[in-house]
């Protein structure tokens, strides 16, 4: 029986006939039966699989893959049915809505006493408060899983598919058994496959099979969907898709286990301390309330009533969530892809940044200058360099190299002018190079290969005679910025493919050119006053490396990776290698195994590392950096295996989300803050007030004070922020530290307040108004009012800093606070309340209250800056620090007083940065180490001039000795003289010596 003839016969009649679709469902439970009781395609010959499927070697038609696409479906797992309900209902499943639910049981079955009923308003008012933090988090969290799914929509896996004859790009999601798809290095297999005819391939099957090493498969061999292509380039033609795979059958196995992540702990921190402060308070008012002052039950029971209700920060998993997924949509119209929501927090806090140098920092258009190309083969002439070249390049599917070498010719077809081939070797990450076998028009056997030099080198027969000069050359061109290609030729008398074929001949180097983004120099300059040190990853030669570091502003500290990485620890080392690694701005001849290690020892050195890739080779050092970023036009290998995706070139996108990170870190920690300093003094001041005064504050109020602050708060997620000059982080010490000191603070203001009150005639004396001491809900109006004005008040210190009243909040949360505000003093001018016990006091009485509030929230600032500068621990450096005889700094101070010589450089040069940080904040000491050395290496191309002129020259092709001998004049000499000896005076206080030798010689000369 053929599997696929009913398919065909079918085909006619599927969009209009409705007996068509009985037939197809019977088609399909057919296939599972046949596929699963009677045919195994995996284990047929691959002419019967052919034959069972009904394809050929040129593929399926459209209209053949469209009809079985309605038969098998889409090649993707199915997706589980999400009952809203039960996530709505899930928000309610915390442990601070299990405190708020527990205060509502209270209020309901424990407030039942005293000669009362139960507490039916705060009761409803609890729930509606759990309803309406519920429903704020249900929404935006749909909102923002339905905007995760059209992003991630954009990143469905591609794959190079042969339809109607023709290769197409197309998604994974189409693809049919009987397909035929193209699988290279870097891709994810899309569907369990057949291998055609072709080499071997290396399949990392890890996530599937735990096999901890890539497995060879070789044609005829079957390839999971869902593993990664190592090494090798085939075709391939697909027997499942979709839920009938390898990966379908397992997909119980996927994404069965929950991670809890940094961020979570933190919110559970938080939330505990939160938690704890209250029952500390309520175990202190039971045990005084009862048995001391003899309270009724009922006054207990509400007293206790406000330490759960004030205390709980209910609406802070929602708001941290709104803040995450607002800030995760800002990203990507930014152009960065957030996979994993918390990579958010984690970016905020990255203090080093691994970047990829072709791509990244460059524009990876190559470009090869006929001029320069070196012949090594007598025979040979630069065009025949280039043809050769261009052979053992592709047409299609190129890379960049493969690009700029085919475009040199007239007609890229010239490639395959009068050749007929036979075999083509594609790049992979260990040999380096590509190779093609060819039978030219007299019927000999070729084979030609492009490659890295040394690998182009190691194969030829003449390399003890030319190593000396090709690695001469290969500096050359390193020290002008050039990488350079190698280029090989043989013959294979044996005629076949697989045979080793003749001794290789060293033809040629070519020079390639890669010149840096426009905008790569400024965003390193914005990174490092960022406090990110941007750190250079390239596999080219350190000649190169440096050459490019120069061009982008970069230091000087770049090492080859190799002689750092892999090999035994000499003892006698200057400098550990963690520390070289540490200190260094770029690594050169980097392989894979070396960017793992990088990532590896710098986050062992307690630094957040970021790491860019685009390749499947990056994969795993994407994956051990605690951010891992895919640049665009990444393989599918290094997208899963990243947090966040670019979809726009260069390294201002980093940059850019970095500052965005930065700014949503500030909402949520601002929230902390607040949320905990709110807890103390909602704790601390009515237990304060119970205790001495024996006070019944209404839990009513409390609730519509939370309810207020809840809406208002709400807002924060979209506030106006400055993003933190430096790497910032969950300091747990420093929130608590701040929410208990600013607690306490408001809950003694409070106390103050109500002292004054009932015990003094103050405000009667001072503002004429009457006096409201005997009057129990009068009392508690005043009260409310008070709570409820600094208590939102509180927002605009922590979400400030510097002075509150200088950086203006965004306009929701300036109105959400004027109409929740607005709200408040109404209800304590005008309401009467009899279950909340409370009566208006009156227009008088609230404007006291006002101004109380205004003259009180201003040492908030104050004491947050105190805190803040304790905290530092500058506090207790300054008297000795300010001593020289006493100074911890090195050389007494002479590194700074350098610093200090580079900004005013910097002013003299028009380079001041707007954002300049004066304020004493500093970033990481390995960001500012790495900043002096960038300052240097500008400021030294700014006085010689060199990299202005040198760009220039490469720019229009001229010939710089022409230049020189053209404007070789004694005036220009002798101006040039005292310029060199004017800024050799001004430089000489950072030591570039270089200036003096050699640097300048290129003028000099003229």
């Amino acid at each position: 029986m053929n599997l696929v003839d009913d398919i065909v016969s079918l085909r006619s009649f599927l969009p209009t006939s409705r007996i068509g679709l009985f037939a197809f469902v019977a088609l399909r439970t057919s296939f599972r039966a046949s596929t699963r009781e009677g045919i195994d395609l995996e284990r047929l010959p691959l002419e019967e699989v052919f034959e069972q499927l009904r394809t050929s070697h040129r593929g399926l038609s459209s209209e053949d893959a469209e009809a079985r696409l309605q038969i098998f479906g889409y090649n993707k797992l199915e997706e589980k049915p999400e009952n809203k309900f039960l996530k709505f209902l899930g928000f309610m499943w915390n442990p601070l809505s299990w405190v708020m639910e527990a205060a509502a049981i209270m209020a309901i079955v424990l407030a039942n006493g005293g000669g009362q009923g139960p507490d039916w308003q705060d009761f409803v008012g609890i729930i509606c408060l759990l309803i309406i933090n519920s429903t704020i988090s249900f929404i935006e969290e749909n909102n923002a899983g339905n905007a995760a799914s059209a992003l991630m929509a954009r990143l469905a896996p591609k794959t190079r598919v042969l339809r109607d004859g023709q290769w197409q790009e197309q998604d994974a999601a189409i693809l049919v058994p009987g397909d035929i798809v193209s699988i290279k290095l870097g891709d994810i297999i899309p569907a369990d496959s057949r291998l055609l005819e072709g080499d071997s391939l290396k399949i990392d099957q890890s996530a599937l099979t735990g096999e901890s090493l890539p497995v060879t498969k070789r044609t005829g061999d079957e390839v999971y969907s869902g593993s990664t292509c190592k090494h090798g380039e085939i075709e391939a033609v697909v027997i499942a898709t979709g839920v009938n795979s390898f990966f379908g059958k397992a997909a119980h196995l996927v994404d069965s286990t929950e991670v809890v992540g940094h961020f979570q702990k933190v919110l559970t921190a938080i939330g505990n301390f939160c938690i704890c402060s209250i029952a500390v308070g309520m175990i202190l008012e039971i045990i005084v309330m009862f048995p001391v002052q003899h309270r009724s039950y009922r006054d207990g029971i509400n007293n206790l009533l406000v330490l759960l209700i004030g205390g709980i920060p209910i609406a802070m998993p929602t708001v941290l969530s709104v803040t995450l997924a607002i800030g995760s949509h800002r990203l990507s119209q930014q152009g960065a892809i957030t996979k994993r929501m918390t990579a958010i927090e984690e970016m905020a806090g990255m203090d080093v940044l691994c970047s990829d140098k072709t791509g990244t920092l460059t524009l990876n258009r190559l470009t090869v200058d006929r001029n320069l190309i070196e012949v090594f083969n007598k025979d040979m002439d630069k065009d025949m360099i280039v043809m050769l070249a261009a052979r053992a390049s592709r047409l299609e599917n190129q890379d960049a190299i493969d690009a700029a070498i085919v475009n040199m010719l007239a007609d890229p077809k010239e490639a395959r002018e009068n050749i007929r081939e036979v075999h083509f070797l594609p790049f992979n990450p260990v040999d380096k190079r590509t190779a093609i076998t060819y039978i030219d028009s007299d019927g000999n056997w070729y084979r030609a290969s492009k490659g890295a030099p040394e690998q182009i080198l190691n194969m030829s027969k003449e390399k003890a005679e030319i190593a000396g000069k090709v690695h001469v050359i290969i500096e050359k061109f390193a020290e002008r910025g050039l990488r350079s290609l190698g280029v090989a030729f043989q013959e294979v008398p044996e005629k076949t493919k697989e045979s080793p074929g003749g001794p290789w001949t060293f033809c040629g180097l070519l020079p390639l050119f890669d010149p840096p983004r426009h905008d790569s120099a400024e965003t390193i300059r914005r990174a490092l006053n960022l406090g990110v040190n941007v750190k250079m990853i390239t596999g080219d030669q350190l000649a190169i490396a440096k050459e490019t570091g120069r061009r982008l502003g970069m230091g000087s500290n770049m090492y080859p990776s190799s002689t750092l990485l892999g090999r035994n620890r000499d003892e006698h080392e200057a400098l550990p290698v963690d520390q070289l690694i540490e200190e260094a701005d770029g690594f050169a001849g980097v392989f894979p195994e070396h960017k793992y290690e990088i990532v590896k020892i710098l986050q062992e050195k307690k630094h957040v590392v970021g790491m860019t890739g685009d390749g499947v080779n990056d994969a795993p050092a994407l994956k051990k950096a605690d951010i891992g970023i895919a640049v665009a036009d990444s393989t599918d290998a290094a997208r899963s295996a990243s947090d966040i995706v670019l979809t726009e070139p260069g390294l201002s996108v980093i940059i850019s989300a970095v500052l965005t990170s930065r700014a949503i870190f500030q909402r949520m920690k601002n929230y902390t803050i607040y949320a905990v300093s709110i807890t103390i003094r909602i704790v601390l001041g009515f237990v304060l007030l119970a205790l001495i005064w024996e006070y019944d504050f209404p839990p009513f109020m409390v609730l519509i004070v939370a309810i207020l602050n809840d809406g208002t708060i709400m807002t924060i997620s979209q506030d106006r922020v400055k993003p933190s000059p430096r790497p910032d982080s969950w300091k747990l010490e420093e929130i608590f530290a701040t929410g208990i000191v600013i607690g306490t603070y408001l809950a003694l203001v409070t106390v103050l307040f109500y002292w004054l009150v009932i015990d003094t005639d103050f405000f009667e004396t001072h503002f004429n108004v009457r006096s409201i001491s005997g009057n129990t809900e009068e009392v508690s109006s005043a009260v409310y009012l008070q709570v409820s004005i600094i208590s939102q008040a509180l927002i605009f210190v922590t979400r400030s800093q510097s002075w509150s009243f200088l950086e203006r909040p965004g306009i929701l949360l300036m109105c959400a606070f004027v109409v929740a505000q607005l709200v408040a003093t109404i209800i304590a001018v005008y309401a009467h309340i009899s279950f909340a016990y409370i009566s208006g006091i009156g227009w008088g009485w609230a404007g006291v209250i006002w101004l109380y509030s205004l003259v009180f929230y201003v040492p908030l600032d104050i004491i947050k800056f105190t805190i803040r500068y304790a905290l530092s621990g500058e506090a207790w450096n300054l008297l000795f620090d300010r001593k020289t005889a006493f100074t911890s700094k090195k050389d007494y101070g002479k590194e700074d007083r350098e610093a200090k010589w580079v900004l005013s450089q910097r002013s003299l040069q028009g380079l001041m940065a707007a954002d300049q940080d004066f304020n004493g904040r500093r970033s990481t000491l390995i960001a500012e180490q790495a900043k002096r050395r960038a300052e240097i290496a500008r400021l030294g191309e700014i006085h010689t001039l060199r990299g202005h002129v040198e760009s220039v020259v490469r720019l229009k092709n001229l010939d710089l000795n022409l230049i020189q001998t053209a404007h070789t004049n004694a005036p220009a000499t002798h101006n040039l003289q005292m310029f060199l000896s004017r800024e050799r005076n001004r430089c000489h206080f950072l030591k570039l010596k270089y200036i003096e030798t050699g640097k300048y010689h290129i003028i000099q000369r003229a």
